[in-house]
């Protein structure tokens, strides 16, 4: 199969897992499309949003989308971490002696709907932390392979609702992804009661299944991208680290901490996505801008004067992506 091709496939497979899913949700375009670059790039995502805004129903849909095992975790206070790795029991065996047995907990599955994730305790938190690096756990005093693809789809509150613990930055930054969910418009909100309230619940039909996923995500890692538009890509995320020669003055006056190179990797991989859904076996500027908000967002730590000015992230990002240059040559000792 011939480049074009292959990317006639990947557009047409993206089409009609975006169909399947508008079945069920309505509107919130901009967050099936986030989530779903994040999926063909490889990465997990964290939804963000109060309660009531379809967050669970948007991953339990690509879940029954994609041919994939499913899990679900209900993060509460009292979790431990032994609910979701799984433990040793004592099991009985056929000629009546006891042994050890590991039992799987829920993360043993392709896709793992982490449900309110920063209502857990951080220790339980932090137990999800080499699951979605290493794509492994260790339980039982073993080392336990998960099985690919693996995603970890997780949903919170916003920070300021009660009874929720901010998730620690070491594990912010293993999400591809922030996605920030909105309010539905007065249409859509509209056909949420229409299709709720009325009529049967909507099945939608498996798409994809996870070799052919896979291959999908191999065919993301073959887009070429220019040196150029790399170097792009690297002076915006040098730009998030203040007190630097390369620092954007927003930066300097609102942040602490900037992206780490996590950041970067995840605007090249993102934006090949997005090339390829647009018919593109090459990556452009255009790309990498309209990744940088959601790639970046959940790894830029604010100081103090952001927060009393009640300066977001969001537009830290936007002023950086106006004051760094496309065509600027990168310092190499930078």
């Amino acid at each position: 199969m011939n480049t074009e091709e292959q990317i006639a496939q990947f557009r047409q497979t993206y089409a009609e897992v975006l169909a399947e899913v508008g079945r069920v949700v309505v509107g919130q375009e901009a967050i099936v499309e986030g989530t779903l670059q994040a999926i063909f790039g490889g990465g997990h995502v964290l939804l963000e949003g109060v309660p009531g805004l379809g967050k669970t129903l948007l991953v339990r849909t690509l879940g029954e989308v994609l041919d994939l095992s499913f899990n679900r975790i209900q993060f509460t206070p009292d979790l431990m971490p032994a609910d979701i790795l799984g433990t040793n029991l004592v099991m009985e065996t056929p000629d009546g002696r006891r042994e050890f047995q590991f039992q799987k907990g829920p993360v043993f599955a392709h896709i793992l709907l982490a449900d309110e994730i920063n209502r857990a305790t951080p220790k339980t938190q932090s137990a999800m932390l080499e699951a979605m690096q290493e794509k492994q756990v260790t339980a039982g005093g073993e080392i336990r392979k998960l099985d690919e693809p693996f995603f970890v789809l997780a949903t919170q509150n916003p920070i300021d609702q009660e009874g929720t613990y901010p998730l620690p930055e070491a594990q912010l930054d293993r999400f591809f992804f922030k996605l920030v969910v909105g309010y539905p418009t007065a249409a859509e909100m509209t056909e949420v009661l229409n299709r709720t309230t009325e009529g049967e619940k909507v099945t939608p039909s498996k798409v994809l299944d996870g070799p052919r996923l896979r291959d999908l995500q191999r065919l993301v890692r073959q887009v070429p991208v220019a040196t150029h538009v790399k170097d792009y890509a690297v002076r915006l995320v040098l730009a998030t680290h203040p007190k630097t020669g390369t620092a954007a003055a927003i930066t300097n006056r609102y942040l602490k901490f900037g992206s780490s190179p996590r950041g970067a990797q995840v605007l090249l991989l993102a934006a090949k996505v997005r090339a390829l859904t647009q018919g593109r076996f090459n990556v452009s500027f255009d790309d990498i801008q309209s990744v940088t908000t959601p790639a970046l967002r959940h790894r830029l730590i604010p100081n103090f004067e952001a927060e009393a000015e009640g300066v977001t992230t969001d537009q830290i990002i936007a002023q950086i992506l106006q004051d760094v240059p496309r065509d600027a040559v990168l310092d190499p000792a930078a």
